[in-house]
């Protein structure tokens, strides 16, 4: 049955690229391929439509098994992940409790963030009581002026258990850098705190004592390039530094461990955990650490290859959570999560739905557990290793991402990652993407489904919004004294968000109407794009099958008390039917709108005219104006 299978394809004669290109010419007629078909994107590079066998050809990974170093296809034979859960305890025997039911639903790792001044060998072990530290991944993480004190009682816990110590897994998730990137605050200790860090976490092997947080510039807007590029090099920061004060390479490298977010760029997602791995595990290599035992996985010069392993934690996106349409996030997380399973991360955390209004619920985090748990139990992903091995497309972006990365790499190197962040150019380069990602989610050309595309305009939030937790732990920071630049804390929604809250807060909800009339395909497609667009304001929305003049449509539209009317024409026919109507509404209280950028528009400027809009308009500032206008 396979040998029939094999000569399937034998049948075909083979198609070259050529050949492809010129039917694609043809059934463009002629118009520019690269202009109509290829992409270019936010990372710098291009996109092609189509990809075929000669464009791999040479690439590593078409050679590489998981498990195998450069580790682009995983760190481990097989897919198996940590399904992580977050606790923010603030009552140890009550977060002990959560942890269990957490353990007992199907959870393998635990993330506590715990109380600065509440740190004791007996709330330790009340924390961890009936958890066994040699099943369960365990994750801590507290102020930075006592994760010191918190790895000693950590390790001093987990030591006595009478357990294996090379089977207790997890971290004390110390980041230097913390404080520069959310507070503006600099850590000039840092290296020092690392060393300790190390030293302290040296009982347990398989604990990670150091974090680079690139999930924090994933969260600030970062494109992919500039996470992984800056991660890299904040990595290589503190592992040059670590060697150059006397700690073991091996050891080092070790005690390293990366957080990444995961956007909602699917493939491009799957391709940046693999470029990361393989970047990673080049620059380790580089040091040539040695390996100290008897070990089946060491180059031939002794070169320790377990060290090259980049240890991977992936959060789904904060950047991309909306307010409006919180169930759209359900949406977005699980996509992501699909992105770090097939990218092969070691563990993830699901961001609840509800998190960019309130303390997420029980519902929402059992949600968020949920969503991890049906993908391994249900949808069987942890049953293959790199599915995307081979995909010409997959491929194709994981080298050209890790390229763009590795540059960026390279500039920052020429500083170091620590001075970059002091004198700025960091945070200014990840702002800087930042804002222009809130200009695409303005302008449409990014869409969040829920909020500036296909909104539920008669959802309200206010009502729901409550003050929930700071992310970050900024113990020690004098807000009045922030001499160092910060990351970007706004998410792509938050214009659209204070858009809407604006039209709830102020008690009246425009009413917006649209007159319909003539060319039946131009009508219908013209209401319903300005139906889409004023509901990102809140706007009540009037619809209409169409008129047979536009006296009988002014009229109707009267009757509805419409803040708004907004015309729904072919521009053929705006010639005539908008002066008609803009005349009829001129001494009404009405704004009159125009659906589309007709030919005639600076015509019907002339007749006085002022509002049109269209795929080209700013949908965000041209929405503000009508709320200055209107509430």
């Amino acid at each position: 049955m396979s040998k029939q299978r094999e000569k399937l394809f034998t049948d075909f004669p083979p198609v070259t690229t050529e050949e492809w290109l010129n039917v694609v010419t043809k059934d463009l007629k002629g118009a520019d391929f690269r202009k109509r078909l290829v992409w270019r994107t936010n990372e710098g590079f291009h996109v092609n439509p189509f990809y075929r066998a000669e464009d791999v050809e040479g690439m590593p990974a078409l050679e590489n098994l998981p498990g195998q170093f450069p580790y682009l296809r995983s760190t481990r034979k097989e897919n198996v992940w940590y399904v992580r859960q977050d606790i923010d305890v603030n009552d140890f025997a009550e977060a002990n409790q959560k942890a269990v039911a957490l353990l007992n639903r199907g959870i393998t790792s635990l993330g506590f963030y715990l109380p600065d001044e509440e740190l004791t060998a007996d709330n330790i072990a009340m924390l961890l009581n009936g958890i066994a530290p040699d099943k369960v991944e365990l994750n801590f993480n507290t102020c930075i002026f006592h994760i010191r004190k918190l790895a000693r009682l950590v390790v001093d816990y987990v030591t006595a258990q009478n357990v294996n110590v090379m089977e207790c897994l997890g971290a004390i998730e110390f980041d230097p850098f913390r404080k520069i990137q959310k507070l503006g605050v600099d850590e000039p200790d840092w290296a020092e705190l690392a060393v300790e860090m190390v030293q302290i976490t040296a009982a347990l092997p398989c604990y990670r004592a150091i974090t680079v947080t690139g999930d924090q510039l994933n969260n600030a807007g970062a494109f992919a390039y500039q996470e992984l590029g800056y991660s890299l090099s904040y990595g290589n920061q503190v592992l040059s530094k670590l060697v150059e004060k006397g700690i073991d390479l091996s050891l080092a490298a070790k005690k390293i461990k990366f957080e990444l977010g995961v956007g909602s760029n699917y493939f491009m997602e799957i391709a940046k955990f693999r470029a990361a791995r393989w970047l990673w595990a080049e620059i380790v290599n580089a040091y040539r650490p040695p390996c100290t035992h008897d070990c089946d996985n060491k180059a031939e010069d002794g070169t320790c290859r377990c060290a090259a392993k980049m240890n991977i934690h992936a959060t789904t996106s904060r950047f991309n959570q909306s307010l409006y349409d919180p169930y759209v996030n359900l949406l977005r997380t699980q996509t992501e999560t699909m992105s770090a399973i097939i990218g092969a991360v070691d563990s993830i955390t699901v961001r609840p739905f509800d998190e960019a209004f309130e303390t997420p619920t029980a519902f929402a985090e059992r949600i968020a557990v949920n969503q991890q748990l049906l993908l391994k139990e249900e949808s069987h992903f942890d049953k293959v290793t790199d599915p995307s091995s081979g995909s010409y497309y997959i491929e194709t972006l994981t080298s050209s991402l890790a390229e763009q990365a590795w540059k960026l790499f390279l500039e920052t190197e020429e500083e170091g990652f620590y001075a970059a962040l002091k004198t700025g150019s960091v945070q200014d380069a990840v702002n800087a993407s930042a804002d222009a990602r809130l200009h695409a989610v303005a302008n449409r050309k990014e869409i969040l489904v829920g909020t500036n595309q296909y909104p539920n305009f008669g959802e309200t939030m206010s009502a729901k919004i409550m003050e929930v937790r700071g992310e970050e732990y900024g113990c020690g920071a004098d807000e009045g004294t922030s001499p160092l630049k910060k990351l970007n804390t706004r998410r792509l929604a938050d214009p659209f968000n204070e858009l809407r809250l604006a039209t709830e807060r102020s008690g009246k909800t425009p009413r917006v109407f649209m007159l319909t009339i003539g060319n039946l395909a131009m009508r219908l497609a013209r209401s319903q794009f300005s139906a889409n667009f004023f509901a990102c304001a809140g706007y009540e929305l009037i619809n209409n099958l169409g008129f047979t003049s536009v006296a009988e449509g002014v009229q109707a539209a009267r009757e509805q008390n419409a803040d708004v009317v907004v015309l729904c024409s072919s521009d053929e026919e705006y010639v005539t039917v908008a002066p008609e109507a803009f005349d009829l509404l001129r001494d009404g209280r009405e704004l009159f709108v125009v659906a589309g950028a007709p030919a005639c528009m600076d015509d019907l400027k002339a007749h006085g005219i002022e509002y049109f809009i269209h795929v080209r308009s700013n949908v965000l500032e041209t929405l503000k104006m009508f709320n200055e206008k209107l509430l």
